[in-house]
């Protein structure tokens, strides 16, 4: 899958997000669920773990992604994060049992528990997206993360210098997020300059991913491509919920 594919995936996947975060915390949780199952199924293949290994990272980055997850959306009271730090730890734990269940001689394990552990760890951080939504005025910070998610992603396929590229993402994002937030705001969440906040957070997080995935511009196979293009949408619930909260 080459670079401009798996930005348009992107985009699309922060589109599908701002979709869902008008149809409440369940659709968010359902799209979240579906984001950390491309990312756990690609991600052995992208970080080419040995065929032994590969199986119990999925397995590991899949369970601790969708119980992240799930989590945030039962939890009774806020901080709806609360629960997240208990399932990454049995993730931790879940990758070594993997790692002794390996019949393949364990070549390459640190490499392999490393990689196993990195997928738990990025694959809660799809939590952020439900957690923001269910708290007060969420549903309007989703949106407005989402979307400028979704244009500073589309920004990437345009072939200029990464300075540049950086420059793009951080002001679209910004102009997106201010945008949205004056289209969305209730007058009780996301305002103006929350939104240029959120926006310019979200466009450097997209660029600086962007500056990290130019230097390999295509990805061979499917399940790592796509893997690749939804990181970012995964990864950026997180940043949204702690923007978010540091806004107010």
């Amino acid at each position: 899958m080459t670079l401009p594919v798996r930005a348009l995936v992107t985009a699309a996947g922060g589109a599908l997000v701002a979709l869902a975060g008008l149809g409440g915390a369940w659709p968010v949780a359902v799209v979240a669920v579906v984001l950390v199952v491309a990312l756990a199924l690609g991600w052995p293949v992208l970080l080419d773990v040995p065929r032994g290994a590969g199986p119990g990272a999925v397995v590991v980055a899949g369970l601790a992604g969708v119980g992240a997850v799930v989590a945030a959306a039962l939890v009774g009271a806020g901080p709806y994060l609360q629960p997240v730090p208990v399932v990454l730890a049995g993730a931790m734990l879940l990758a070594f049992v993997a790692q002794m269940l390996r019949r393949d001689g364990r070549r390459r394990l640190v490499e392999s528990l490393a990689a196993t552990v990195a997928g738990a760890l990025l694959a809660v951080t799809a939590a952020g997206w439900v957690a923001t939504q269910r708290s007060a005025g969420g549903e309007e910070v989703v949106v407005v993360g989402a979307a400028a998610l979704a244009v500073a992603a589309a920004v990437t396929v345009v072939r200029v210098p990464a300075w540049l590229t950086a420059v793009l993402t951080t002001g679209l994002g910004a102009a997106a997020g201010a945008v949205v937030a004056s289209g969305v705001s209730t007058g009780t969440g996301t305002d103006l300059v929350a939104g240029v906040v959120l926006g310019t957070a979200v466009g450097l997080l997209v660029g600086a991913l962007h500056a990290l995935t130019a230097r390999v511009p295509a990805v061979a196979g499917a399940r790592a491509g796509v893997a690749a293009a939804v990181l970012p949408v995964v990864v950026t619930g997180t940043l949204v919920y702690v923007v978010s909260r540091l806004l107010g």
